[in-house]
């Protein structure tokens, strides 16, 4: 195996010397392709496709890279790929010239072609461009793979993202399909009355989700920051200046770790709308739910993994107590203690640690029996007060606040909140925090007094939702993993795989 991996490496050690000494006959002969800076393109393939009667006989200009070659003499086929499609090229020596036609015969799989030519249909019926002119706009010193999938591939796939488009137009078609979710959902928000705004990444104190964040040292103030975990805390500042419904699409960044739905890096949608509530939250969800899947699918009916969900249907709303006591056989409200809820805790074999009191005791019943059976789109509402320091406490019953879950396929697609606007409970909720803090919790806010300055100046009531866009698009695409909707994922760095 090893001599055979050796004779590979020395043949692609050849082809990629011919390549450069092509690239050097070309450059000797004033015919360098890096010298050329524009070509005017007029038609993309699937346009030229798609209105063949229009142009039947019509000179286009069409630009891309060239993936198959076949030379026949005086003429010969090859297939142009660009941002749409691809299309085939028929190239004569008699349309394009002698020296032209010689030059072309050297051009390699790879390399990047400007054709202008007429719209004809062969003798088989395909679509393609009769050459009349071919120029080289970009030499490729490097060889495509033949095949560039499958398991063994997946690491380098995602490393070399560029290569993984050029030869494989699903994913590009999921990237398209994202970029499209991401206009969806500023076309439905604008249009609701929502302000699109931009807020600090790098910030003195990350807050407004659980999660580690990273640190860095800002050298020109000599002081230690951090990348944001969300996009809450600033959002809501807005909201006390009299902005009232504003939205942010970014970048937040947690330190966590890497599996199939997390990227320490990813897309997260806030909004929040003053004078209304975590049920306006829920119906806006709904309804913008509806409106991406229709506009990127063209149905309100999504598969993902072989699970049709049907967003067209009213979404099911059941508080996370209902929830457990569905899944799980408990009902949290006949326990009154942390003692009993831990004593449950022991008899289900659910690991807790010694800080958990009987709301987070709650959540962790919730996500062991729970999350799994959330298939359909559902809401799960009213989440115990310790696992949420930032939402308004429901005015029945202090011990749960006005909290949602929008999950599908058994993953947590948003969280919202009645955002709590009452500076001094939120003081004490930060102090609650800082004992968490302190008892080694990485997780737990810092107090943030800029922020209570700005609730203490008055917000008024007022509905806030995160989305994770990241999973959003893997449901629209159906994704398996949150990697193949990043353009370019987190990866360890090669030669560290080990270490």
């Amino acid at each position: 195996m090893a001599g055979q991996k050796n004779v590979q490496e020395q043949d692609i050690n050849q082809l990629l010397k011919v390549r450069r000494e092509k690239l050097a006959e070309l450059q000797e002969n004033g015919k360098d392709p890096f010298q050329i800076t524009k070509f005017d393109v007029t038609h993309h393939s699937a346009d030229i496709k798609a209105d063949y009667e229009d142009l039947e006989g019509k000179s286009v200009s069409v630009a891309g890279r060239m993936m198959f070659k076949r030379v026949m003499g005086k003429a010969s086929f090859c297939n142009i790929q660009d941002l749409k499609g691809n299309i085939q090229i028929y190239v004569a020596r008699d349309n394009i010239g002698e020296d032209s036609y010689k030059d072309f015969k050297k051009y390699d799989v790879g390399d990047i072609l400007g054709i202008t030519g007429e719209v004809f249909k062969t003798k088989t019926g395909e679509i393609s461009v009769h050459a009349s002119s071919v120029t080289l706009l970009s030499k490729s010193l490097q060889i495509l793979p033949e095949k560039f999938h499958g398991l063994t591939d997946t690491d380098m796939r995602y490393r070399q993202r560029y290569v993984d488009l050029i030869m494989n137009q699903e994913v590009k078609d999921t990237f398209i399909k994202r970029s499209k979710v991401i206009s969806s959902i500023r076309k439905y928000l604008d249009a609701q009355g929502f302000m699109e705004v931009e807020t600090p990444m790098l910030v003195s104190n990350a807050g407004g989700a659980a999660a580690r964040p990273f640190e860095t040292h800002f050298n020109a103030l000599n002081e230690d920051i951090k990348l944001r975990i969300s996009l809450e805390l600033y959002l809501k500042r807005l909201i006390v200046g009299g902005l009232e419904r504003v939205y942010e699409i970014g970048r937040v960044f947690r330190n966590e770790g890497l599996d199939t739905r997390h990227n320490p890096e990813f897309t997260l949608m806030e909004l929040y709308q003053a004078y209304t509530d975590y049920h306006g939250m829920m119906d806006l969800t709904e309804n913008l739910y509806r409106y991406i899947a229709k506009e990127v699918t063209g149905s309100e009916i999504i598969t993902y993994n072989g699970h049709e969900m049907d967003l067209s249907k009213p979404f099911e709303r059941i508080t996370m107590v209902e929830a457990v006591k569905r899944y799980a056989n408990v009902d949290f409200d006949e326990i009154h203690s942390t003692q009993e809820a831990k004593k449950i805790a022991d008899e289900r074999h659910i690991e807790y640690e010694d800080r958990h009191e009987k709301g987070d005791i709650l959540n962790l019943f919730f996500e062991e029996f729970v999350e799994e059976h959330l298939i359909q789109p559902v809401f799960i509402m009213d989440h115990p007060i310790e696992i949420s320091p930032l939402t308004k406490k429901k005015p029945e019953n202090p011990e749960y606040v006005e909290r949602f879950e929008f999950f599908m396929n058994g993953w947590e697609m948003a969280n919202a909140y009645s955002e709590l606007n009452d500076p001094i409970d939120q003081r004490e909720r930060f102090e609650a925090q800082e004992k968490l803090l302190a008892a080694g919790d990485a997780e737990a806010n810092q107090t943030d007094e800029d922020f209570l300055n700005a609730l203490s100046i008055g917000m008024p009531p007022t509905g806030g939702i995160g989305f994770g866009i990241d999973r959003m698009v893997m449901m629209m695409t159906d994704a398996a993993a949150i990697r193949d909707v990043l353009l370019f994922p987190t990866m360890k760095t090669l030669g560290k795989e080990n270490q």
